[in-house]
Parts: C-alpha cells; sequence; structure tokens
C-alpha cells in the first residue's frame, strides 16, 4: 500500500520568488519528514528523522 504524501509550502516562499520550499510530513508510522523544491516536484528530496528535523527547526528558530 503506497501512502501519498500531503505536501505544504513554506510560509517563507512566495509565489513568485525563487526560494520555494515544500514539506510533507507523512503518517506516525514513518519516521522521516520529506523536503523538496516546489519548483521541481519530481526532483530530488531530502529526508530526515524526526529527531534530526526537530533539531534543525530549534536551530533555525535560534538564527
Amino acid at each position: 500500500m503506497t501512502t501519498e504524501l500531503a505536501w505544504f509550502k513554506s510560509s517563507y516562499s512566495s509565489n513568485d520568488g525563487p526560494d520555494c520550499v515544500e514539506v510533507a510530513i507523512p503518517p506516525a508510522h514513518s519516521p522521516a519528514i520529506h523536503i523538496r523544491d516546489s519548483k521541481n516536484k519530481d526532483g530530488s528530496r531530502l529526508s530526515f528523522t524526526g529527531g534530526a528535523w526537530s533539531e534543525f527547526l530549534r536551530s533555525a528558530a535560534e538564527n
């Protein structure tokens, strides 16, 4: 069974700007947070564990 990811755009990304990042948080049974360039939806994606993503968000909020 394949579950389609529900992607959402970063609140810091605009529709007309060059910086467009989308994030997908899968169902609870999956350990990965997925990130992609919204201008290239079929391109490369990054995946992070929940812990690594939380650490990234904490660090980004401090800067």
